[in-house]
């Protein structure tokens, strides 16, 4: 899968890599993303951001690959929600429910690996 953090998620969300009319809003939904995962527990302690395709997964999570698949799945969701929201309320609602899983286990997930680096 592609490195560059806005490339990937552009493709989950069907945007397609080519098209870059929409990257400063796509960039704004991956931005707020990140900040919520920050506060999750996952990534820089002091924050990260991107501003254009050169930022990659490995820039953000380093060689910590323990949740990556799980992170990328939910800023996919989270994004599309943001940007894409679908119309019926039904499949709005299944996204929802979807986040909020993935929230839950990204921190679980966050806070057993937190565990981890404590005990040594």
């Amino acid at each position: 899968m592609e490195n560059s953090i806005l490339l990937s998620i552009k493709k989950l969300v069907g945007s397609g890599e080519d098209n870059n009319d929409f990257d400063d809003d796509i960039i704004t939904h991956i931005n707020t993303t990140l900040s919520i995962l920050q506060q999750l527990g996952v990534g820089p302690s002091n924050g990260f951001s991107i501003e254009d395709a050169t930022a990659t997964w490995t820039d953000y999570l380093g060689n910590d690959h323990n949740y990556i698949n799980m992170v990328k799945s939910y800023m996919a969701a989270k994004v599309r929600q943001l940007f894409d929201p679908p119309v019926q309320s039904a499949i709005a609602e299944a996204l929802q429910r979807d986040i909020d899983r993935f929230e839950w286990r990204i921190n679980v997930a966050a806070e057993n690996h937190q565990r981890e680096v404590s005990a040594g």
